[in-house]
Formats: structure tokens, C-alpha cells, sequence
């Protein structure tokens, strides 16, 4: 069954390429592609091993994901020896699922077409330009990459058979109309409710507050009653975009001279191939491009590599690094020479040099400003790095203050006012310069000035040098600095445990039939009914859908606090029955099968694991070096 693509797994054009893989291959390790004959494992799946260097792929891969994903973070997450066992098991276990899957997919007989592989090779956005496949960004990219041929086709294969897979089992969950109707009226029903509300605030201005209370609850709660750790600090900026200089024609002439080679493009060929399966099947190509049948209407008919014979077998324009070894050894010196067969590990292969464009050096006046622009940059950065060097030296030989920073730098050091952790200045808010203010090693003894900052650089165009003026420790409050802020607690937190207590005894009397009088008594009535839905977020809201429901003329009742902490008596009159409109129970419907899809993958998963044979290697938690 194996048709165009198990060829075209074999041509010369997609042994250029080196073998792209996918880059969800590299996390996941889909089969065994990158096991390479290593007798060393990370685990075996049903005899299947998942190979020391697969493993150790994936879990590099990861780390560059969660690096570039989490940025400064992760430094301090890789630090952590017992979190990068962890991920590395994670990885594991990831390279382990994607076996089963792949195994399980086979055991099915779910198969992926060549046809299929082929289109979904020339569909990969990667390898476009204006929309359509271009053959040499195909090469080029996967150029530098480092996979076969037939290792990039099947892992191809094996990625849309296992995505097969899922979705065939993402798709079997789904609702019975009756189902979602009943849903969607559960999901949609309305409460009528009326509420009394006890106001706290109210009851709070009410109460007293003891001095032998205020003194009990400031000594159980000290840590509540904390000035945070402050900061004065005197710092000298540093701006790259400062540093203005100017240059020469000498200077631009130099620069071209000593670096030609980035202004040399080197010489192409062109070539066009037509490749074989057999010798005799080249032999007689080239006997007819002998006799002259046309090179490009025969690659077309006859060549078994289908992306150069797309075209004619044209391979497009290659450097000496792109182009494969059988065509460098080939002997082609002319334009429009021919080879004679040549063999390869592909098969068989006839080729001719269709074209040479000669290695070009772009003249002194075509890069004129570009150099310029260089050169300026590279004696900018040059005076920037001497100015951090000047201005860390100053700062280290004169340790006491910044006197001789400034002096170096030319600037004057600039003194912020107090503060914390939490409102660190703008001017400042730079990761690595809050680690410098914070992490206590610019802070003397007993809260004193302590020694200077080293240069301290940030986004590659900024640096600062810096002090601490002035500090002060994390300290408790004295009680007679937050009297008034501890009485005022003290006076709420009765105020609360009162109106929980009126709210249960009205409550009592509500039930009993008791309420009109209870309520009229305690100041209190019932307000204006209001309709709540299910879905409000509100805790009266979510209170109101835990009542039982009403008799017929006679409402249920129960308390909750609303968003300000007041306690409010609640009076369920009526249940409604919701609607939902068609989208919304539609997106209902779908998120529901989705979850339910989910879960029965993972119950597939389960399953695939609890009867696999699975051996752990023993470099899972180190990587071997």
C-alpha cells in the first residue's frame, strides 16, 4: 500500500532536509525515532524501549519551554533539585503515554494514508512562502535539523495516528435532547427571594470596646500590626543611549577590510536531479538525456523523488553547506553538464549543473551606511562597557559613599524617599536591582549603611550603582500606635457574632410563624422581592439556590452575608422555571461532552497502563553524562 510517499520517504531532496521533526515530537517522543541503537533506556513499554537519548531529548526540550515560558522564574525552579526530578519524571511518564497510544492506535489498525503524510508535508506553514510550498525553504529549514527521511515521514505518521485516536474518542460523548432540556432548565431556574438585612457597621457603632479587650486581641494578633521593612536609597543611572559617538570614513574602510567575509555571498549551484530505484533504471535516463530528451518533461515522468519532480527535478539554488555529498563528488564543473549514474544511499541518481552564480563581494559603497551604523554601535557599546568598568571601579575603591562614582560617571546620585518591598519606585522596579536592595547584603550592621552596589545592568542598555541611605527592620506596632484601628476590630467582631445571633433567633421565630412581629421588633423588613440567578457569583445568590423550596403560599427561609459582611434573612417565595437560548445551551452542551471526552481518555489512558508491561530504566531522576 505504500505508494508515492514511502519513495518520497527516500529522496535526495528530503535527505537535504536531514529530517524535520515536528516540534511537539521533541517534547512528547512520539515512537522510536530517536533511540538511535543505544542500548541504554529510560523505560520499556511492552518491549518498546524508550531510548536514554530520546528521554534526555524530550527532557531538554521542556526545559527550554519552561524557560522561555517562565523567563527570570525559572532560574530559581531548576535551582530546586527535588522540582527537576520532578519534571524529568513528568517526562517520562509523557514519553510512556505516547507509546501506549501509538501501540494502542496499531492494535486498532488506524493508519494514515501516504497521501495524507505527503499533503500534510506541503500544507506545514513553515515550509511557505506567499502561500504555496517552496521546496528551498523546506531544505533550508530542516537543514539544521537531525532526522531522516523515513524517521521524519513516520514520525509524521505516528503524530496524525495518534491524534486519530483521540478524536475518535473525543467525539463518541453526547446528551440526549431530553438530557440537555432538563439541563438547561436546572442550569436556567430563577428564585424569587426578599431579604433582611442586619447591617454590621451599624451594630459595630454600637458596641464598646475595653481596654482589657483591645490589650487581649492586640497581643493574640501582633503579626496583623507590622511595619513592613523600608528603604531609603541612593542610586547612579547608567543610559546606553547616552553614549553618542561619531566615525570616520578611515575608520568604516577598516571595518570593511578586516570583516569582507560578512559581505560575501558565496557561490551556488543550481542543480536538477532525477532520481531511481534501480542502476539499469538510471542508465537508461541518461540515455536518453543523451540523445536529447528533455531533462525537465523526464524528471517529471520518471523520477522517483516527487518534490523535485514537481519542478522539473530542479533543486533550486544550494550552498556549499546545503548540498549533498553525491552531487560535491559528482565532478560537475560546467553549466549544463551532465553526471554519469551516480549511486546513493536513496537509490540511484543522474544529475546536471544547470547554473553557477560566482561568490560576490558587495562593493565598500553598497554597505556604506550599514557599516557606518555598526561601527558606531560597536564604539557606543565599547564606551558603555569602559564607563561600567570606571564607574564600578570608583564605587569599590571608595566604599563609604558614592562620591567617587559620581565623580567617574559625571552624574549625580539620586536619593528616593522611604519604602517597602511592596512600592518599590518606578525608576528602580527592575528584577535584578530589587534582589540587590532586598536580599540584605547592601545593609550595615544594626539597620546602618552598609557598602556599595556593584554595577548592576539591566536590559543590556541600563545599569545602575547603589547604596542603601537609610533602613528600617519589619517592626510590631506599639499597641498605642494602632489603639484605634484594634478597637474598631474588636467593636466589628461583636458586632458580628450579635447580628449572627439575632439572625438565628428571627430566623427561629420565622419558622414558627412568628416572623411579622420578630422583624418589626428588631427594626428589620422584608424589602422588595428580587429574581436571582443561578449563575451570580454573589454569596446571597449562591445561599438562595441552597433553600429548600417554598410550600404553596408559604416561602422557606435562611441566612447568608453579603459582599459588605451585613447577615441577611432570606424568604424563598417562588421557584421559576428558566429558559436558555439555543447558543448558550449549545456551548452548555459542548463543554459538558468535552469534559466527559476527556475523562474518558483518561479512563482509556488508565486502563492502557494498568495492563502494560512497563519497565523504568535507571536515569530518571539524573541525566547520565
Amino acid at each position: 500500500m505504500m505508494d508515492n510517499l514511502r519513495a518520497a520517504a527516500n529522496h535526495v531532496v528530503l535527505k537535504i532536509i536531514l529530517g524535520l521533526i515536528i516540534v511537539s515530537f521533541i517534547l512528547t517522543g512520539v515512537g522510536n525515532y530517536l533511540i538511535g541503537g543505544n542500548n541504554n533506556y529510560a523505560a520499556k513499554v511492552n518491549g518498546q524501549e524508550i531510548g536514554r537519548s530520546q528521554f534526555e531529548n524530550a527532557v531538554n526540550s521542556e526545559r527550554n519551554r519552561m524557560a522561555q515560558q517562565l523567563g527570570d522564574q525559572f532560574s530559581e525552579l531548576a535551582a530546586n533539585e527535588n522540582y527537576m526530578k520532578s519534571v524529568r519524571q513528568q517526562v517520562l511518564n509523557r514519553l510512556i503515554d505516547e507509546a501506549l497510544l501509538d501501540q494502542y492506535a496499531k492494535n486498532l489498525g488506524l493508519g494514515i494514508s501516504d497521501d495524507q503524510v505527503k499533503k500534510a508535508i506541503f500544507a506545514t506553514q513553515a515550509f511557505q512562502a506567499n502561500g504555496k510550498f517552496d521546496n528551498n525553504r523546506f531544505s533550508a529549514i530542516v537543514n539544521q535539523m537531525g532526522m531522516s527521511t523515513d524517521q521524519y515521514a513516520q514520525a509524521l505518521r505516528n503524530q496524525l495516528t495518534s491524534q486519530q485516536l483521540i478524536n475518535a474518542v473525543a467525539g463518541t460523548d453526547f446528551m440526549l435532547k431530553g438530557e440537555t432540556d432538563e439541563l438547561a432548565a436546572l442550569v436556567a431556574q430563577q428564585r424569587v427571594v426578599r431579604q433582611a438585612v442586619i447591617d454590621v457597621n451599624a451594630l459595630a457603632a454600637k458596641q464598646t470596646a475595653s481596654d482589657e479587650e483591645i490589650a487581649s486581641y492586640y497581643d493574640q494578633n501582633k503579626s496583623r500590626f507590622t511595619s513592613p521593612e523600608q528603604f531609603r536609597v541612593s542610586y547612579i543611572k547608567l543610559d546606553a543611549a547616552s553614549m553618542q559617538e561619531t566615525v570616520t570614513d578611515e575608520q568604516i574602510q577598516a571595518y570593511y577590510d578586516q570583516h569582507q567575509d560578512q559581505f560575501t555571498q558565496p557561490q551556488r549551484n543550481r542543480y536538477s536531479i532525477i532520481q531511481t530505484k534501480t542502476e539499469d533504471e538510471a542508465k537508461a535516463v541518461l540515455d536518453e538525456l543523451k540523445k536529447g530528451a528533455d531533462f525537465a518533461a523526464l524528471a517529471k515522468t520518471k523520477s522517483a523523488d516527487i518534490i523535485s519532480a514537481r519542478n522539473g527535478g530542479d533543486m533550486g539554488w544550494l550552498e556549499d553547506a546545503t548540498t549533498p555529498e553525491e552531487l560535491k563528488n559528482a565532478g560537475l564543473k560546467e553549466k549544463g553538464q551532465l553526471s554519469g549514474v551516480i549511486k546513493s544511499s536513496v537509490g540511484y541518481l543522474v544529475a546536471r549543473l544547470d547554473d553557477i552564480q560566482p561568490a560576490q563581494v558587495k562593493p565598500l559603497n553598497d554597505v556604506r551606511d550599514e557599516l557606518a551604523a555598526k561601527v558606531k554601535q560597536e564604539k557606543a557599546l565599547d564606551a558603555w562597557y569602559a564607563l561600567q568598568q570606571k564607574v564600578s571601579e570608583a564605587a569599590s575603591n571608595d566604599n563609604e559613599s558614592l562620591a567617587g562614582a559620581e565623580q567617574a560617571a559625571g552624574a549625580k546620585a539620586v536619593q528616593t524617599g522611604w519604602f517597602s518591598r511592596d512600592n518599590l519606585p518606578e525608576e528602580l522596579n527592575f528584577k535584578p536591582v530589587s534582589d540587590a536592595i532586598f536580599n540584605g547584603g547592601l545593609v550595615g550592621q544594626n539597620g546602618t549603611p552598609g557598602s556599595n552596589s556593584d554595577i548592576i545592568t539591566v536590559d543590556g542598555d541600563r545599569a545602575f550603582v547603589l547604596r542603601i541611605a537609610d533602613h528600617k527592620a519589619e517592626a510590631i506596632k506599639p499597641l498605642d500606635e494602632v489603639k484605634t484601628q484594634v478597637s474598631d476590630i474588636v467593636k466589628h467582631n461583636k458586632a458580628e457574632q450579635q447580628a449572627k445571633l439575632d439572625a438565628d433567633k428571627l430566623l427561629g421565630e420565622l419558622k414558627a410563624g412568628k416572623g411579622d412581629d420578630a422583624l418589626k421588633a428588631a427594626g428589620l423588613s422584608f424589602g422588595a422581592a428580587k429574581t436571582l440567578a443561578r449563575t451570580g457569583q454573589d454569596p446571597v445568590s449562591q445561599a438562595a439556590f441552597n433553600l429548600p423550596l417554598p410550600a404553596k403560599d408559604k416561602p422557606s427561609f435562611g441566612t447568608a452575608n453579603d459582599q459588605q459582611g451585613n447577615v441577611v434573612i432570606m424568604a424563598l417565595d417562588e421557584v421559576k422555571a428558566g429558559t436558555m437560548p439555543d447558543a448558550q445551551k449549545k456551548a452548555m452542551v459542548q463543554g459538558i461532552t468535552q469534559n466527559n471526552a476527556q475523562i474518558a481518555f483518561e479512563a482509556l489512558m488508565s486502563n492502557l497502563r494498568k495492563e502494560a508491561k512497563i519497565k523504568l530504566g535507571d536515569i530518571v531522576a539524573e541525566p547520565q553524562q
